[in-house]
């Protein structure tokens, strides 16, 4: 089998590389202690004064998920960080990188064994811009974030949708060293289990990130993305990947207005109770009637106010969801394609505004000819 050409940055790579063979490496007892550069025997006193680096986890799925709690374990029984854990209440998986903005954001202590957790009314961006504020945790600022591990791809054109990307993309905004990571979860097939398999094989990663963030040989400019394959322990290994086109085809479902009422959120349902308590009791005392339609999925609300007359709304009820269709694109490099093929995919993704050569220049030109712009 032909050796596959391994593309990460040589700092990544080499501590990479250490971190698997330490975990398979057998002891040798005879080795004479003048080769080993640390006496054993001779612990640093000094060891127990230096901090902790901290790695704050946050992701799009929720806080109770099991990919974040599967990911924190892990992280607090390796012993090497403190752990801080920022997490939205609910799911928050597509809402991108939205932040709550105007309203008040609700924060609540939570209990996650051996880390300091909080779970946010608000979107994994606000999680991450929150915890970075310094007005939750006791540090100034983490070593490393990490998003995740969220269930179902963010990969290609998905990550404009995903809130896992974006927990990552707002630490990188920040300054602050990042990386997402998500499972190919497959439907009928997949369980939860395979999150801590996830969890393994990702650790190693991790750990070489947060060493060469340490010694400064960390991609900056960047955060990595992580696609794991659906059945993550038997993975044919990282490699390194290209964003690619992929997209699941939105698809809107209509509903009925009885199912639609329930999509309501609570405030939702409470602004439009205060909503209807305002306008019955308004000074121009605006005589309202309410008639539903039971055809068509359609609610017609007639409003009218005295001396103008009334009008119709319609209102429908809509749900979306996502379809997953096949990719023709054979590029063996992108990365929903590795992730297909059983690779764990990387793909570096920057924040740079970049365009390609071609578009650009045509953009110059149509610009130019349409304002009448000298260049």
């Amino acid at each position: 089998m032909a050796e596959k050409k391994n593309m990460f940055p040589p700092g990544l790579v080499s501590n990479l590389q250490s971190a698997l063979a330490s975990r398979n490496r057998a002891p040798e007892p005879d080795k004479p202690e003048s080769d080993d550069p640390i006496p054993a025997a001779s612990p640093d006193p000094d060891a127990a004064k230096c901090p902790k680096p901290v790695v704050l986890v946050t992701n799009g799925d929720g806080i109770e998920s099991p990919g974040l709690t599967f990911l924190v374990q892990a992280l607090v029984d390796e012993g090497l960080y403190e752990v801080s854990v920022c997490a939205p209440q609910l799911d928050k998986s597509l809402s991108g990188h939205s932040v709550t903005f105007g309203e008040t954001v609700a924060v609540t202590s939570t209990d996650i064994n051996g880390a300091t957790a909080f779970e946010v009314s608000g979107t994994p961006a606000d999680c991450v811009s929150l915890a970075l504020s310094g007005a939750l945790f006791s540090w100034s600022k983490p070593l490393l974030v990490i998003s995740g591990i969220d269930k179902g791809p963010s990969c290609g054109h998905h990550m404009v949708y995903s809130g896992v990307v974006a927990g990552a993309r707002e630490a990188l905004l920040c300054g602050v060293p990042s990386i997402s990571i998500s499972l190919n979860w497959r439907k009928d097939q997949s369980q939860e289990s395979d999150f801590k398999d996830a969890v393994s094989v990702c650790l190693p990663l991790i750990n070489a990130a947060v060493r060469d963030i340490e010694s400064g040989a960390f991609p900056k400019g960047c955060l990595l993305n992580v696609e794991v394959p659906a059945s993550p322990l038997t993975n044919k290994g990282f490699k390194l990947a290209r964003q690619s086109l992929w997209r699941s085809t939105p698809n809107w479902l209509a509903v009925s207005t009885n199912r639609g009422a329930n999509f309501m959120s609570n405030q939702q349902s409470l602004g439009l109770q205060l909503a209807q308590l305002g306008r019955d009791a308004s000074a121009a005392g605006a005589a309202r009637r309410l008639a539903t339609q039971k055809k068509n999925l359609v609610e017609v609300e007639s409003v009218g106010v005295a001396g103008k007359p009334e009008f119709n709304k319609v209102k429908k009820y809509f749900k979306l969801e996502f379809l997953v269709k096949d990719q023709d694109d054979a590029d063996e490099d992108l990365d929903f394609r590795a992730a297909d093929n059983g690779f764990i995919a990387v793909t570096p993704i920057s924040v740079l505004p970049r365009i390609d050569s071609d578009s650009q220049t045509a953009a110059s030109d149509w610009i130019s000819a349409a304002l009448n712009i000298t260049q």
